[in-house]
């Protein structure tokens, strides 16, 4: 069943995440008008093609995305529209394949983070906060620094939907 879920997953939820990544490195904003659309249609055609069970999974995969990112943007680090994606990609891809998606957004974030601090001329600050963030959660709480959070118009603002496109994608490619 969810072989056949991935074949009408795959065109649609790559329209969106070429739509998503140019607006994203546009403007730092994936549009609610593009999110929402897409998660009721994975809803609605996980339903049609797999029951009640497609859409239980459906609705796994959308609170499994919605949750993981939603905590980082508490933390502070994650923008409500990446949270809204992989929210939306869930219900398409269901919560077995998000969880793939997820490794392989982290990892594909993390090189392009890399990559960007190098060319940005700022490893050593990256380096440096990521070492507090992981490091001082003892003393702060769950809550990132003030420097590193997106609310801070000083902070250092990657955009993420690229690393949810490359890494969903090619979770296609992992079964």
């Amino acid at each position: 069943m969810q072989h056949l879920q991935h074949a009408y997953a795959w065109w649609p939820t790559l329209a969106v995440l070429i739509v998503a990544t140019i607006t994203d490195l546009r403007s730092r904003r994936i549009p609610n008008w593009l999110v929402f659309p897409f998660l009721l249609a994975g809803l609605v055609v996980s339903t049609f093609v797999g029951g009640w069970h497609g859409l239980g999974e459906s609705l796994g995969g959308m609170l499994l995305g919605g949750l993981i990112y939603g905590l980082l943007a508490m933390m502070g680090g994650m923008g409500m529209g990446d949270v809204k994606l992989c929210a939306a990609i869930g219900a398409w891809i269901w919560w077995q394949q998000l969880v793939m998606a997820l490794v392989l957004i982290a990892v594909v974030g993390g090189v392009m983070a890399i990559a960007w601090a190098i060319f940005g001329g700022f490893l050593g600050e990256m380096f440096s906060g990521a070492g507090d963030l992981v490091f001082g959660w003892k003393e702060r709480g769950m809550h990132a620094p003030e420097e590193l959070k997106l609310s801070n118009p000083k902070a250092r603002k990657m955009p993420y939907a690229p690393a949810i496109a490359i890494g969903t994608l090619i979770s296609f490619f992992s079964h």
